[in-house]
């Protein structure tokens, strides 16, 4: 099975591999001209990061600078508003639901390095999604680690760590995120 392969299926494996890198760099490609592009040219994405994306709904908007690790793994529903300044390290499938606010500086990781060192310097990780329900609002430098799951309608406080998934309809702040009463 290609490291490609295992990556998908959320199996452990080399982030070092050749396919992977060309991946990566046509990330990084599609990123750079959605960031330099003029702003009466600049549409809400780019055209290339649009067709990396694995999809794209309607009136989905991401401000500049952007950062992604694949873009393939990216999936925005409609009326989706990325702020300035995030990353979305996709190695695994990411899905924004309709309506969702993303506050600038969010970063949100799919890459779980494995804890053995000698493998985690070969590159050994694996992916992990995650999901991001309809008309959410996530702060200003929230972090949303490896295999989160955010219900429909949830708040994240700017600056929360969000480690374990949150309900639908909850406010969470803080590192790591608690939820409100």
């Amino acid at each position: 099975m290609s490291e490609r392969r295992k990556m998908e299926a959320g199996d452990w494996y080399s982030c070092l591999d050749p396919e992977l890198g060309a991946l990566r760099n046509a990330a990084r490609a599609a990123c750079f001209e959605h960031r330099t592009a003029p702003p009466r040219a600049l549409a809400a994405i780019s055209p290339a990061l649009a067709s990396l994306f694995g999809s794209v709904g309607d009136n989905a908007l991401i401000e500049a600078p952007f950062h992604c690790a694949y873009g393939i793994n990216i999936h925005l529903g409609r009326n989706v508003y990325i702020n300035a300044n995030c990353v979305i390290l996709d190695t695994g499938r990411v899905t924004i639901g309709d309506g969702t606010m993303i506050g600038p500086a969010v970063q949100i990781y799919c890459a779980d390095h494995h804890r053995d060192v000698d493998l985690r310097r070969d590159g050994v990780e694996r992916a992990l999604p995650v999901s991001i329900g309809t008309d959410v609002w996530i702060g200003g430098g929230a972090i949303l680690l490896p295999g989160v799951t955010v219900g429909d309608q949830a708040i994240i406080g700017a600056g929360a760590v969000v480690t374990r998934d949150v309900p639908p309809g909850a406010r969470v702040v803080g590192n790591p995120a608690r939820r409100l009463p």
